[in-house]
């Protein structure tokens, strides 16, 4: 029988590896503005549109997804890098296509993010405490992190303090990354030659830096960045594909949030034995080769299998709540969107999943 409680309810550049950096080269189109990219490719007949939103031809949202496997990505990305990735939790937003962004041109992208800083702090911008005595900017590439011919390499910001007088070293005050990860081919071949998708931002640190980088990119590349919430849908399958990690990883814990429509709301936390939430996976899951694919209907039968157990015990229907966070040892991930990746064998997993959310939220 499966075991789970209520924790709690409460209202309210490395020799083998790449050597070039990946801005992908696209094929010619009869015409080009400057503007996100995605309205700007003609003929138009590649893509349908419906209000506020614009959908290519062939990416849709995925009925089935390859199982999360482990996959030691320290083969082909430094350690040090991934080291980063991992380093605590990570603000989510999306970022549409970069006009005349170039992998080859990060050292001046750094003096010129300082210089726009400078500038920014002069005119009586607020800037984070910590920037007093200086600082720098630094750009940098992610070898490696790109899965296919389509995806442009992953691109590490970092603002350090200078040091004050007689202490040692820098220390970074904010730090961001930009990342496509198995980004939709069709899309990414169909954009304009002067474009760079990378649509996917991470970020942490002061909401004033993150302010002024996001503001530095949309006058120097034309893009925009919004919000980017993790929806109960994804919420799913990211319980459903770390659960699936537990033979292979040891999962160790799986724990979900919900907020209940009552006033004021109720939050309810659900911790599950891993091994309990892996029988269940394992009985709802039908593996089908080498090429191990996991449906939505299998995901939902996962969830619903949670509820009723649930249920079962607190006469409580968490269906008609709303799944607000999943954690398990190899990540964390909240609604708010935020994400913490703690395993480098499945961050290949987790970004594929954040850079199609990140490319289906990306506004015309």
């Amino acid at each position: 029988m499966m075991g789970g409680r209520a924790v709690g309810m409460r209202g309210s550049e490395m020799e083998g590896r790449s050597s070039a950096v990946n801005t992908p080269v696209r094929r010619p189109v009869t015409r080009r503005s400057k503007s996100y990219g995605r309205s700007c490719v003609e003929p138009p007949s590649l893509f349908w549109q419906t209000p506020g939103h614009l959908t290519t031809l062939g990416h849709r949202i995925p009925t089935s997804r390859r199982a999360a496997k482990s996959h030691n990505i320290t083969e082909k990305v430094d350690p040090e890098q991934v080291a980063l990735l991992l380093d605590g939790e990570w603000k989510l937003s999306y970022v549409t296509p970069l006009f005349l962004f170039r992998h080859t041109q990060l050292k001046l992208y750094s003096k010129r993010l300082a210089a726009f800083i400078i500038a920014e702090k002069q005119q009586g911008v607020a800037v984070e405490v910590g920037l007093e005595a200086g600082f720098r900017v630094s750009f940098s590439a992610v070898l490696g992190m790109a899965e296919t011919e389509e995806d442009a390499e992953t691109v590490f910001i970092q603002i350090f303090s200078r040091p004050v007088f007689g202490a040692d070293g820098s220390k970074p005050v904010w730090q961001g990354w930009l990342t496509c990860v198995n980004g939709d081919p069709e899309y990414l071949r169909s954009l304009p030659p002067d474009f760079t998708s990378l649509p996917l931002f991470c970020s942490r640190g002061a909401e004033s830096l993150s302010a002024l980088v996001k503001s530095w990119f949309q006058r120097t590349f034309d893009c925009s960045f919004g919000a980017l919430g993790l929806s109960s849908s994804t919420l799913h399958w990211l319980a459903a594909l770390w659960t699936g990690c537990h033979p292979a990883a040891g999962i160790r814990y799986l724990k979900l949030g919900w907020t209940m429509p009552t006033q004021p709301p109720l939050d309810i936390e659900y911790s599950v034995d891993p091994q309990d939430a892996w029988e269940l996976w394992n009985s709802v899951h039908k593996e089908d080769g080498a090429d191990e694919r996991i449906s939505v209907d299998e995901v939902q039968s996962f969830i619903n299998g949670l509820e009723t157990h649930f249920f079962r015990h607190f006469k409580i229907y968490l269906s008609s709540g709303t799944l607000t966070k999943v954690s398990t040892a190899l990540g964390s991930a909240h609604h708010h969107g935020k994400i913490k990746m703690s395993s480098s064998d499945y961050i290949s997993t987790v970004l594929t999943l954040l850079t199609e959310c990140a490319l289906l939220k990306t506004p015309v």
